[in-house]
């Protein structure tokens, strides 16, 4: 018992390591990582090489499918492009599963401990994020090691040989077994180093390592697909067509193992190079035989996920997929486009707030108060989603996004609140007692409203590149407004004054309006700060400095 929990233990040691290691990288290079995706997959030779390089860094072929599928669902690649890309990076895992299978104990205590020294040192900075990648791949060779030890004195039980031999009487018992695994591990490249040790051990016969290396690599793929269930068709459909590659080349490959067997036995005497170079082997096959095949693939995806028609409103894509929340850069951007539909929403509900006011639509003023519903309700479906993600996890740049993105969802609430409020008070202040503005008051609104709709549409543009320029003009379109306002409430008292009845009538709602338009204009301006802040940029108090002589004046 005592040797079955310590094999137990390093598989699992084996696994925690593999996790370090592509939450790592993920957090040092998450961002650079799309941009180096996004920027190399012209061409499909191209896609497979850039899915291989990222692959072989992050040790996770199901994270390059979250960050790929992403660009699907924007619609920055194809189907067929993201499906090269994922050929490439299950030749990056095969590609690492090579390297862990040589001899590297040595170097395990070496990058645990310089490991930990970084971690430890410099924690939230990059230089500790690296550190952490060292500490996983030092627990990785340490456990492969711990894994050969358990197992070495474990094939020498009866009971232990008698399970063993089990496994050798059918083929797809032990690739359903070694999918098994893969799913439950969470990674087919801690599974496939444990069936090269076990082999290299003779815990298990070679033709069994290769028959549970057929299973890793199915279970891989499904394990991506059971990842993204919950996700967007878009995301679904990468995982699933990598599926479809994998299970056709399970099924090409059994017949063929028997000839690996047999001609390169003469040349491979370790048990343990014959399973990793058939890992290798069988993804290179993949690849080279699927890579003009991946178009016929993407339509047979597309036609079993068909996207949902994005014209009515159910079929929106909605962004926030709880499958990316392990890729905190792609989480991040998701929420950001989330951000950017419910400031559409915001515009949708401002653009028909001056036609309730001139054409006094009562319809058309309860269907967009029921639309404050929907920006409430993103609010707290984009707050909910950034919570979930890992502050640890996040970079310094990606933190100050994480705020701006909370700050601007909050701006777009609160707007969303002050036109439900406006709207309320022309049905029961102007179009209920069928009062109208005077023809200057109308103008002064329009003006105000038009105004209101140019600063939100920058506000957008300085959330969505974060320019200080355009966040500065934001800031002097601030009080541009602030003094039309107290202008136009200047002159609308003059009308009073000479006892226009228009004015008289509709003056508490005339005031009430245009001071509801500059504090919508204030939370748009909002937008500018986080951003005037980061770059330095924003000044430490707006009061001008008075002098000694200056304060004892009387008021």
């Amino acid at each position: 018992m005592k040797h079955l929990l310590n094999l137990l233990a390093a598989v699992a040691l084996l696994v925690w390591g593999t996790y370090l290691v592509r939450t790592g990288i993920l957090r040092v290079f998450g961002a650079n990582l799309r941009h180096v995706l996004a920027r190399s997959i012209g061409t499909r030779p191209a896609a497979a090489l850039a899915g291989l390089g990222v692959t072989a860094l992050v040790q996770s072929s199901t994270a390059t499918a979250l960050i790929v599928s992403s660009f699907v669902g924007q619609g920055v690649v194809s189907l067929a492009t993201a499906l090269a890309v994922m050929l490439g990076a299950d030749i990056g895992t095969s590609l690492m599963t090579v390297v862990f299978s040589f001899d590297l104990s040595w170097l395990s205590p070496l990058l645990i401990f310089v490991g930990v020294v970084l971690f430890i040192a410099r924690q939230s900075a990059p230089l500790g994020r690296l550190g952490r990648v060292l500490i996983g791949l030092g627990l990785m060779l340490l456990a492969l090691r711990l894994v050969s030890e358990s197992t070495a004195i474990m094939v020498q039980a009866p009971a232990v040989r008698a399970l063993l031999s089990s496994l050798s009487s059918d083929i797809l018992l032990e690739i359903t077994v070694g999918a098994v695994m893969a799913v439950v591990a969470y990674s087919s490249l801690a599974i496939v180093l444990l069936t090269a040790t076990l082999a290299a051990s003779g815990a298990i016969p070679l033709d069994v390592a290769i028959g549970l290396t057929l299973g890793a690599n199915l279970g891989s793929g499904l394990l991506a697909v059971l990842a993204t269930a919950n996700s967007t068709v878009e995301v679904r459909q990468v995982p699933l067509g990598n599926l479809v590659f994998k299970a056709v080349g399970v099924l090409l490959a059994v017949p063929l193992v028997g000839f690996w067997l047999r001609y390169t036995a003469p040349y491979l005497d370790n048990p343990a190079t014959h399973v990793v170079l058939f890992h290798l082997s069988f993804n290179v096959a993949i690849a080279l035989v699927f890579i003009s095949w991946v178009h016929v693939v993407a339509r047979w995806v597309e036609h079993w996920l068909p996207k949902a028609d994005k014209s009515i409103v159910a079929g929106r894509p909605h962004h926030l997929d709880p499958s990316a929340l392990a890729t905190p850069s792609l989480a991040i951007s998701n929420a950001a486009r989330e951000a950017l539909h419910q400031a559409d929403v915001v515009e949708t509900m401002m653009l028909g707030m001056l036609r309730v006011i001139k054409d006094n639509d009562l319809r058309l003023a309860e269907e967009l108060r029921k639309m404050d519903d929907t920006v409430d309700q993103l609010y707290s479906a984009i707050k909910y989603y950034l919570t979930k993600i890992s502050r640890e996890a996040l970079g310094e740049e990606e933190s100050r996004r994480w705020t701006d993105i909370i700050s601007f969802t909050i701006n777009m609430e609160q707007i969303g609140d002050i036109i439900e409020r406006i709207l309320l008070d022309i049905e029961d202040k102007k179009i209920k007692k069928g009062r109208s503005f005077s023809d200057a008051g109308m103008a002064e609104i329009c003006e105000l409203h038009a105004r209101l709709l140019d600063n939100l549409r920058l506000g957008m543009s300085v959330f969505l590149n974060g320019t200080v320029r355009d966040a500065q003009k934001l800031l002097e379109e601030k009080a541009r407004f602030r003094d039309l306002e107290r202008a136009y409430a200047a002159t609308h008292l003059t009308r009073l004054a000479e006892n226009t009845v228009q004015s008289i009538e509709t003056s508490s709602l005339h005031l009430d309006l245009i001071s509801d338009l500059k504090r919508i204009n204030s939370h748009i301006c909002s937008i500018a700060y986080p951003i005037l802040d980061s770059a330095g940029a924003l000044a430490h108090t707006r009061f001008r400095q008075v002098s000694p002589e200056e304060r004892s004046q009387p008021l």
